[in-house]
């Protein structure tokens, strides 16, 4: 709640019942960790786990309709509600000692109404504590390209590792994380046609004197061969406008699942920081992380593309809801060495009164 006082009201004054809405966006955290993804699930888990929430909440007005949730959460200002998250992010979030921040956007499809564009939400997601730290919103007729800048602007970048894919790959959001004090790893493709050409001359030029790292994995019908080679940049390209660039980095992958003939994929990187290429294999991995921890979690677990809240700034809000509750479960470990599922966890927190408490902080774990 603490979180939240700073969050305006975004009704107008009213003759009738007004329910405290920091009390709706409280029971909508509650409902969502309880495994309740839409509107009408979260009243009818509030209806029924009452005298629980009676336990911090007055509920003066007892618990709003489903209209009112979704009032609410389309008129509450995402900026407003954004701060907040951060400040409880920062709060949760454990020392960010070598850590890596991966930058990736995801649309969510289920916005997309009545002629409505879906919404797409670029996220800050920590690799290795797999919470998320931020969220921005791309604007109609725009692209990655303006939200990277807005969403890094309201994060604390020192001494992280922020990985951004080819998209990301701009002068100027490069120079944006150097002066913020952390270092980048970018995707290079297309985009940047001369700094594509000059990697590519510069890997044929080495032979075989760069600096190289193997592996091979295998599971599920499939097999996966990379092999990661990188070059300090000395006089090979020329990195002017990319400040601090250190590191070029090529990573080959050779990608069989059964019978299919294999898929092979070359990419290509540049970063500020001075890595090996066992550094750079582990950091392309993590950052391709956010679409296995982070994006498909919030479509399987959270059934976000399956949501049909369209209007205004309620696809963004319960975006950033959806978001709570997963840093919330990520933040509790549970189960034989802490590994218990997303799924379970949420499960549990349904079940039981205590373990749902632990997750919010009312009692000792």
């Amino acid at each position: 709640m603490q979180a939240l006082e700073h969050i305006d009201d975004p009704r107008q004054p009213s003759n009738g019942t007004l329910h405290d809405f920091r009390e709706i966006l409280v029971i909508a955290i509650c409902a969502v960790l309880c495994d309740n993804d839409t509107f009408e699930e979260m009243v009818a888990w509030a209806r029924y786990k009452q005298d629980w929430l009676r336990r911090f909440l007055g509920l003066k007005n007892g618990i709003p309709s489903e209209d009112t949730f979704l009032r609410i959460f389309r008129l509450m200002d995402p900026k407003q509600f954004e701060s907040a998250f951060r400040t409880w992010a920062g709060g949760i979030l454990p020392a960010l000692d070598n850590e890596q921040l991966a930058i990736d956007g995801k649309t969510v499809r289920g916005s997309s109404r009545g002629g409505r564009q879906a919404i797409h939400m670029v996220s800050a997601f920590a690799t290795q504590a797999g919470l998320v730290l931020g969220q921005e919103k791309v604007h109609e007729k725009s692209n990655e390209i303006t939200a990277i800048p807005a969403l890094l602007e309201n994060l604390k970048l020192k001494g992280l590792l922020v990985s951004i894919d080819a998209m990301g790959c701009q002068r100027d959001i490069a120079r944006q994380i150097h002066q913020q004090g952390g270092d980048y790893l970018l995707a290079v493709k297309g985009n940047q046609t001369a700094l594509l050409s000059a990697l590519e001359a510069a890997f044929i030029d080495a032979g075989d004197a760069p600096h190289a790292h193997g592996t091979a994995q295998s599971g599920h019908g499939r097999e996966v061969v990379q092999l990661v080679r990188v070059l300090p940049v000395a006089e090979r390209v020329d990195v002017e406008g990319w400040p601090g660039c250190q590191t070029l980095g090529v990573m080959d992958s050779l990608r069989q699942i059964g019978d299919r003939p294999g898929q092979w994929e070359r990419r290509y990187y540049i970063s500020s920081r001075l890595l090996s290429a066992e550094d750079l294999a582990q950091a392309a991995r993590a950052h391709w992380g956010i679409e296995n921890r982070l994006h498909w979690m919030l479509d399987v677990s959270f059934a976000e593309d399956a949501s049909s809240v369209c209007k205004d700034y309620a696809p963004e809000n319960l975006s950033l809801l959806k978001k709570i509750v997963l840093n919330l479960v990520r933040s509790v470990p549970m189960g034989k060495n802490g590994k218990m599922s997303m799924r379970i966890k949420r499960k549990a927190a349904a079940w039981d009164d205590d373990v749902r408490a632990q997750f919010l902080g009312l009692a000792p774990l």
